[in-house]
């Protein structure tokens, strides 16, 4: 693969030198660039700019902008080669799913909203039930927010950050990204990419570096979208709280797959080994933690074991070289071995893997767990690695109570051939989300909104909220007919209180109702 990796201009400021920060290919241990990291300074510059460009491009209007979405849809058709290289070589994920769960997402996402921006925020005449407001319009206005903070993780680096500011650029804002510093190089390609395809500068930017890089980011933005462990997202909500700018918060997860008895075991099997090892397990909707009914539990645990045994990892080459990939970040090595070795130490029985990868890069053997129980880290807390518990269950009723008991609540699934049944333990769930027979995939309608319950955040993206998010209502009332002297004017008089009274009660007043 050729590199096609580029550090943006917008990432050179003026303002004290901090070491650069080297970037490193996962899947081999390579040094594959370098990014500056930002301080404080540095940031208020890029925020400062940004906040000059957002009225002119807040008055471009929908059509303009949208013209340049499209514009990015084509972009990335012509180089999806080199978007697909530039997100492979520093996530270490496979090709399969940059091109799926990245490239084809931001595409999507760039004609998506160009196509119902304008209509979801456009002006809304109401019609009121007040007596007193005859002769007035009542309009709602979507105002631009000013200046968006994306703050993105590193397990989607272009899904989780430039796929959150298409609607907010669409509804006019300015957008500063701040990747993880584990991986900006992808990002950076785009951005480079807006500028090239008329993007006006200080539209979209993107501001390089470390924790204190984020930081900075959230002590200057207007809005801030954030995704990320919810330690850190709690921490960035209460500052967002004390400067009182609004806040989306996709947080951590762990989320449950319940198959009943009569379930599609092969289909369940498929979808579980699927979404728990798809780029590593490193997903925030990965399947976490599996309970399955007794009845089905041996044959399900024979296909899952049978099924991830199979699979190839290592180094992603060319397409369909491997199917599960490196572990991006380094320190995420250390809790999933922390993970499975608690779950061996307390009687769980591993039954394929279990181990880190031998030779060069980060790797974690796709695992799968038995004999676990709801004392296990394996089962508590977030392990995003390729691990698949699999705990039995006596019941439908035993498997929504463990399903729920857990801080997190961002997605889960149920696997029943009955699917009135499946839509009635669905709604038991506390999650954002809930897949009947599958997982995750609700993700790609764009239509619905994604977001968590509980410690998984706030705020969603997807559906009207994902756009509407990035505005402040305006209400506008226009007095088109009225009396120079309303009856609610001052002065204060008997016989108009007693007026004022009488319409109150023709208003409210319902035949047969008791009086007293």
């Amino acid at each position: 693969m050729t590199s096609p990796l580029r550090v943006t201009e917008t990432d050179e400021t003026s303002g004290p030198a901090r070491p650069q920060i080297a970037i490193q290919n996962p899947a081999t241990g390579e040094t594959i660039g370098h990014v500056p990291n930002l301080d404080p300074a540095g940031v208020g510059a890029i925020v400062d700019a940004a906040r000059a460009a957002q009225p002119a491009w807040e008055a471009l209007g929908f059509k303009a902008r949208a013209a340049l979405m499209r514009d990015m849809q084509a972009w990335l058709l012509r180089h999806r080669s080199e978007v697909v290289d530039a997100v492979v070589s520093e996530n270490g994920k496979t090709r399969e799913d940059a091109l799926l769960a990245e490239l084809y997402y931001v595409i999507d996402s760039f004609g998506y909203w160009a196509k119902r921006a304008e209509k979801i925020l456009r002006p809304r005449t109401l019609r009121t039930h007040s007596p007193f407001l005859l002769g007035r319009k009542l309009m709602v206005e979507r105002r631009a927010l000013g200046v968006v903070g994306v703050i993105a993780p590193w397990n989607y680096p272009l899904t989780l950050s430039v796929g959150d500011a298409i609607p907010a650029l669409m509804a006019g804002n300015t957008v500063v990204i701040k990747p993880s510093e584990i991986t900006p190089l992808a990002i950076g390609v785009l951005v480079d990419a807006a500028r090239e395809v008329g993007f006006p500068e200080g539209v979209l930017t993107v501001a390089n570096g470390d924790g204190e890089t984020g930081a900075a980011l959230v002590d200057r933005a207007d809005f801030i979208m954030f995704t990320g462990s919810t330690a850190t997202g709690r921490k960035v909500g209460a500052r967002c709280g004390e400067r009182l700018i609004p806040c989306s918060l996709e947080l951590g997860g762990k989320d449950p797959m319940i198959v009943l008895e009569d379930a599609d075991v092969e289909r369940a099997a498929n979808v579980a080994v699927e979404w728990s090892m798809r780029n590593s397990g490193q997903i925030c909707l990965s399947v976490e933690r599996a309970y399955v009914t007794a009845p089905v539990y041996d044959e399900f645990v024979s296909k899952v074991t049978q099924k991830v045994r199979a699979l190839r990892q290592g180094e992603p080459r060319e397409e369909g070289s491997v199917d599960v990939g490196a572990i991006t970040f380094p320190p995420q090595l250390d809790i999933i071995e922390r993970h499975v070795d608690d779950a061996v130490a307390k009687g769980a029985k591993v039954l394929v893997g279990g181990k880190r990868g031998t030779g060069r890069g980060q790797f974690f053997e796709p695992t799968v767990l038995v004999d676990v129980d709801p004392t296990m880290a394996c089962m508590t807390e977030e392990t995003f690695g390729p691990t698949l518990p699999i705990m039995k269950v006596a019941d439908e009723a035993e498997a929504i109570r463990l399903a729920n008991d857990s801080p997190y609540g961002l997605g889960s699934s149920v696997f029943t051939k009955d699917l009135e049944r499946g839509r009635r333990v669905a709604q038991q769930l506390v999650a954002g989300s809930t897949w009947v027979n599958d997982a995750i995939m609700s993700y790609l309608g764009q239509e619905a909104p994604m977001g968590g319950a509980k410690d998984s955040g706030l705020g969603a993206r997807h559906g009207e909220q994902g756009i509407t998010k990035y505005t402040r209502a305006h209400t506008i009332l226009v007095t088109r007919f009225a009396l120079r002297h309303e009856v609610t004017m001052f002065p204060n008089a008997r016989p108009r209180s007693k007026v004022l009274d009488a319409i109150v009660v023709a208003l409210f007043a319902r035949p047969g109702r008791r009086k007293g």
